[in-house]
């Protein structure tokens, strides 16, 4: 096959490839909240998100018009009954049955429930009588169900905050807190019982909010770093996502427990926030959202759940105008009430591969927006940018290897020679390009690489690419 035909049928098989992500990514949700006066209507949003990548959506209650809006779409959903239904779910079954009959029986299945969350962080709440009503409050609910014939088909659950575990890391030390065993214990077991997932917020924003060292950035962005190494299971992290599911994994082992699916309910990054917040910003948002979204179409998993994404729900979908608290608290939407994006991270089905601009480099960004950066060349092969150390390729080599298959620059491999550091990392950072979606963002590397037209293969050693 000619260099010609082989780069056309990459290019074809690229193609092929993100149009079937684009029509299969079960994995990727949207949180929708209604703490705002100034969203769009439901019937919009519900078109808008067919015009997206988005399979799932949230909702914190059961808005009828949302329900309704989002029927014949497949989309599904995941409906919630609040913290104050609790004690009323908890010691009324009939109270269960009519919730059920008001919220579910109406729109099914022609509006695709697929789970209700009952409770929104309760056992992290502090109400003792709360947490001890919720997994009645669980139960009657699947009761419901049960009795109308859906406790196979719509699972439930409850959500809660990272805060659960004593112990995160290492990740592989993952464990809850004492106080919370006994009754987590009991919530675990329904969900083994039933199939229904425990459902986590893991959120790195807050995480770098406490520790806002560059690095501690990196590794919260997805971006180059140098890594955070388990000594109990010798894997080396490079990201905080990974890290925060895989303590939940282990914390759910340590109990006997590891079938139970793990689902995020909640995760995401504010694209603003006040003057004294540390974080928030376009470019780190995007950079977090994009790259965790590349992150789950690469089906790569975390360490200890290799081979398949987590169900994930960003936060959110719209900015809630209405939410108390720091300015950061209003600034997570991907969208914006007019339905155009807020930034661009590929999950339109138009434009996920080629989103308007890069990601963010890894360093801390002011509060306020940034002016958006040009578009990429024409070029297909990400390569270093001149004048880079040698410490930092090898951090973009370490990186790139982590999430791709480095075996060519391996000893014997067709392209190990020259044994250079710029050489390896070189082709190392183009490979994690191309297969992690081939988006602007996956050739970022901390502002390090640099998108070109001139093929680097040389003699049988072959970096993957093409024309765009």
């Amino acid at each position: 096959m000619t260099m010609l035909r082989f780069a056309t049928a990459f290019v074809f098989l690229s193609l092929l490839h993100a149009v079937k992500v684009a029509k299969c990514q079960s994995f990727i949700g949207v949180n929708y909240g209604q703490v705002a006066d100034n969203l769009p209507p439901p019937t919009d949003t519900a078109k808008l998100l067919q015009t997206t990548s988005i399979q799932k959506v949230r909702l914190y209650g059961s808005d009828p018009a949302i329900i309704k809006s989002l029927a014949n779409t497949g989309i599904g959903i995941v409906i919630g009954a609040s913290n104050g239904d609790i004690p009323g779910l908890a010691s009324d079954p009939n109270f269960a049955k009519n919730w059920v009959n008001s919220n579910v029986m109406p729109y099914y299945p022609a509006s695709n429930i697929i789970l209700i969350t009952v409770g929104n962080e309760v056992m992290t709440s502090g109400d003792q009588n709360l947490m001890t009503q919720l997994l009645p409050a669980v139960q009657n609910v699947h009761n419901a169900l049960d009795a109308v014939s859906l406790g196979g088909k719509i699972k439930v659950s409850t959500v809660h905050s990272m805060a659960v575990l004593r112990q995160s890391e290492p990740p592989s030390s993952g464990s809850f807190h004492p106080s919370f065993i006994e009754q987590l214990k009991l919530l675990l077991s329904f969900n083994n019982a039933t199939g229904s997932p425990f459902a986590i917020n893991p959120y790195p924003y807050f995480a770098y909010r406490s520790d806002n060292r560059p690095e501690t950035l990196d590794f919260c962005l997805f971006q180059p770093n140098a890594g955070r190494f388990d000594p109990n299971t010798n894997i080396k992290y490079t990201n905080m996502f990974d890290a925060q599911v895989d303590a939940i994994h282990s914390a759910l082992n340590s109990m006997g427990f590891k079938n139970v699916e793990i689902v995020v309910a909640e995760t995401g990054w504010p694209y603003k926030g006040d003057a004294n917040e540390v974080g928030p910003s376009v470019e780190n948002a995007k950079a977090y959202n994009g790259n965790l979204i590349a992150h789950l179409r690469s089906m790569a998993g975390t360490p200890l759940m290799p081979g398949k994404s987590v169900d994930t729900y960003l936060f959110a979908l719209y900015d809630e105008d209405l939410k108390p608290g720091p300015s950061s608290e209003r600034a997570f939407g991907l969208f914006k009430p007019d339905l155009t994006m807020t930034y661009d991270i590929g999950l339109s089905k138009s434009s996920q591969s080629t989103p308007s601009t890069p990601t963010a480099p890894a360093t801390q960004k002011p509060a306020t927006p940034v002016s958006p950066s040009p578009k990429p060349n024409k070029g297909s092969w990400c390569v270093p940018k001149q004048g880079i150390s040698n410490t930092q390729l090898q951090s973009n080599l370490d990186y790139a290897c982590g999430h791709a298959d480095c075996k060519p620059i391996q000893p014997g491999g067709a392209c190990f020679e020259p044994n250079t550091v710029a050489s390896h990392a070189a082709y190392a950072m183009n490979l994690l390009y191309q297969t992690a979606g081939r988006n602007p963002w996956n050739c970022d590397f901390s502002q390090t690489a640099t998108l070109s037209s001139n093929n680097p293969s040389y003699n049988n050693c072959v970096y993957s690419g093409g024309s765009t």
